[in-house]
């Protein structure tokens, strides 16, 4: 933490994770419309950290289809199952809305890079945690969630960081 104050810089931690695996061929899942290892992975999460969904402030997820980000927003237990179209319909996931979502731009507006797309999230949360976004900044930010999935949904992580300073 000294070091980072005398880099000048906000010391964020990571105060949850969780990962869990599901079947990676679909016809042997319970739900298509649903990834277990998202729901098992960010239980998890919770559970380390001592927070529950209303506590994030601020989230970035694997929106590899535009799809992808609703029924993530209900995995993760934002929405409950079949409403998460609704955050985006009431800009609840845009700058400013109730919990903004991907203000990075998500997977696709930076490319996509397979193997980095969990780094890429982590940096951004990183740096909205310490107020350095500028204009797409979340004001008063203090916690926020980054979640990423792999082989069609049969892994999945979230992580969940906190400033703190």
């Amino acid at each position: 933490k000294r070091l980072l104050k005398k880099l000048g810089q906000k010391p964020v931690f990571i105060i949850g994770n969780g990962q869990a695996s599901d079947s990676l061929s679909l016809k042997d899942r319970e739900d298509l419309i649903s990834l277990k290892a998202s729901r098992l992975a960010v239980k998890d999460a919770y559970q380390m950290a001592g927070l529950e969904a209303k506590d994030i402030d601020l989230v970035e997820v694997h929106d590899c289809f535009t799809i992808a980000e609703i029924l993530a927003l209900e995995d993760l237990g934002f929405y409950q199952k079949g409403e998460g179209f609704v955050a985006e319909k009431n800009g609840e996931v845009k700058l400013g809305g109730k919990r903004p979502v991907n203000l990075s731009g998500g997977l696709k507006a930076c490319g996509h890079p397979v193997g980095a797309t969990g780094i890429k999230q982590i940096v951004e949360i990183v740096k909205q945690l310490r107020e350095e976004r500028g204009k797409r900044q979340v004001k008063g930010a203090r916690i926020g969630l980054a979640h990423n999935i792999g082989g069609t949904g049969g892994t999945a992580v979230v992580h969940i960081l906190r400033n703190g300073g």
